[in-house]
């Protein structure tokens, strides 16, 4: 059993979490993801690890209320206990020093990127981060990323904050006007494909985390399949980090799609039992 020590709103059913676990956050590293099951009958949810904090154990966990389990996690208070976490999972982002490197999240895949920014950084790198999302309020830990990045720049798709566009906009700007070595990107399936499609034709190296239906998350039922290179690959256990330019991703959006009207259904009944 592990205790909810902090809880947050930070954006219209966006929430965050922290969980103390000395033993995950000594190990967790940057790409890396948990898994938490609420009860003895709940499902295995992976939510993604914002930051983990070596010298107090404090594990933050920032997610979307997207369905029915997320739903029942953002309604805890501090001091409720949850089931089970497992942490951490999946293989870490590959972080070395290759001179400039811009980062990109995209709404709730914002928290994704913190931990490889700082990371980045800490090796060496000039690290530019571009945050996109639908409004200001969906612009999530701008402080914390402003603070471990030389340059921050934002859009938002109604320009009610920064640029108004996408961030491949911009990023489309930055290559214009300097070389760029690596790019960095979390987000919604179709914007990390729009990502991949920007930087291809000047061969910058890419790598996207993906997100696909996840369920045991050790590799064993291969749900979380994903087409990288024509090869099939599990993002639990070979990603979730992987080699945008290779990524299947209309393959990989097709598979989301699947699931979401369950999901829709499962959280409108989980509303109406509160």
């Amino acid at each position: 059993m592990h205790k909810i020590e902090t809880t947050e709103t930070l954006a219209t059913a966006v929430k965050l979490i922290k969980l103390r676990d000395m033993e995950a956050a000594r190990a967790a590293k940057p790409g890396q993801f948990c898994v938490i099951k609420l009860d003895e009958k709940g499902e295995r949810i992976p939510l993604t690890i914002a930051e983990a904090d070596k010298t107090t154990g404090l594990i933050t966990i920032i997610f979307q209320e997207s369905g029915a389990t997320t739903a029942l996690l953002g309604a805890l208070k501090e001091g409720d206990m949850i089931s089970d976490f497992l942490c951490p999972l999946g293989t870490p982002a590959h972080i070395a020093k290759v001179g400039t490197v811009v980062t990109i999240g995209g709404g709730v895949g914002i928290p994704e990127i913190l931990p490889a920014t700082k990371a980045f950084k800490e090796a060496g790198n000039y690290v530019i981060s571009i945050l996109g999302a639908r409004n200001k309020e969906l612009i999530l830990l701008e402080n914390e990323i402003r603070a471990t990045s030389d340059e921050i720049l934002i859009a938002t798709d109604d320009g009610s904050y920064g640029k108004k566009g996408f961030v491949s906009d911009i990023l489309k700007e930055i290559i214009e006007k300097r070389k760029v070595d690596l790019v960095s990107v979390a987000g919604p399936a179709i914007m990390m494909k729009v990502i991949a499609n920007v930087t291809r034709p000047y061969n910058i190296k890419t790598m996207a985390s993906l997100n696909p239906i996840m369920l045991d998350a050790t590799g064993m039922c291969g749900v979380c399949r994903v087409t990288v290179g024509g090869q099939n690959k599990f993002a639990c256990v070979d990603g979730p980090e992987f080699d945008a330019h290779l990524v299947d991703f209309d393959e990989l959006m097709m598979r989301q799609k699947i699931y979401l009207e369950e999901e829709k259904t499962a959280m409108h009944k989980c509303r109406l039992d509160k």
